[in-house]
């Protein structure tokens, strides 16, 4: 599996062109073969994106004014793949196809959506079917599109149906497949492991991170507090994830670490995480 991380992680420390080229380097030198992008990360992005990231502690920082293309090429790094908003997609897919490709990827990601109601089965169901056309636009380019869930897909739309069951259903893997987020099913409760299973050969790319506490001394309450940690030092069975994934025949590992990092800094934080990738992927 390749190694890499997600863009998401760097807006605090790729504010000018020296910084990201620092910061690439410490990525390459801890062991990780590339990145994921983010299309708002790459481009100038709206205040009010910028305050959505920033109020959920990921800041997208200043990214969309530097020269991707070349910090990449010299930092010697290569893109697994791209995340793009659904709706640009449907309304430019010429853009992100050329986008995609001047990268040198054929993956482009979806995330979950903004202001969505994933406890309606029907828009479940629609979804899906735009998902499917998406993707099939992507495929006659050469190009494969994911899913990226987080915990919203867990939501009941019906009694033993979950959004994200409706998610797998009804794409078409010819068209559609998965980057699973095993952090964001396990903090919503579900057994990462069994939807990994599920997903089997269309799981294509996994994002993980830990999850735990770095609580130290007394403890005000009996009520452990946990959020994503460096990998190996949380609670979360990552070599039983890990065997799934490799039996899933998973094309990379994309480290994704939200905003509590060790000494509050992201490159620390990735090179922390990297010991264990070495060890195990």
């Amino acid at each position: 599996m390749k190694k890499a991380v997600q863009q998401i992680m760097l807006g605090t420390v790729t504010g000018s062109e020296s910084q990201a080229r620092e910061t690439l380097r410490r990525i390459k030198a801890a062991g990780y073969d590339g990145l994921e992008l983010n299309r708002f990360m790459i481009h100038p992005s709206s205040l009010m994106l910028r305050l959505m990231t920033r109020a959920a502690g990921m800041p997208t920082g200043n990214g969309g004014k530097l020269d991707w293309h070349a910090l990449l090429g010299e930092s010697g790094l290569s893109v697994v793949s791209l995340h793009a908003d659904l709706g640009f997609l449907e309304r430019e897919p010429d853009t992100v196809i050329e986008e995609a490709k001047s990268f040198g990827t054929n993956k482009v990601v979806i995330t979950g959506m903004y202001r969505f109601d994933y406890g309606d089965e029907n828009t479940v169901r629609e979804l899906a079917k735009r998902l499917n056309a998406a993707g099939e636009k992507l495929s006659a380019a050469g190009l494969s599109l994911f899913y990226h869930n987080h915990n919203v897909e867990l939501l009941q739309v019906k009694p033993g149906l979950r959004a994200f069951d409706v998610l797998i259903g009804d794409t078409d893997s010819r068209y559609v497949n998965f980057e699973f987020d095993s952090y964001w099913f396990t903090d919503g409760g579900a057994d990462a492991k069994t939807w990994m299973r599920t997903l089997g050969k269309r799981m294509k790319l996994w994002h993980v991170t830990d999850r735990g506490s770095r609580q130290s001394g007394p403890a005000m309450t009996p009520i452990l507090k946990a959020d994503s940690v460096e990998l190996g030092t949380g609670n979360m069975d990552l070599s039983g994830l890990k065997e799934i994934a490799l039996q899933n025949g998973v094309e990379a590992v994309v480290l994704e670490s939200h905003k509590n990092w060790i000494d509050k800094d992201p490159v620390k934080s990735l090179e922390v995480s990297a010991k264990w990738l070495k060890e195990n992927c």
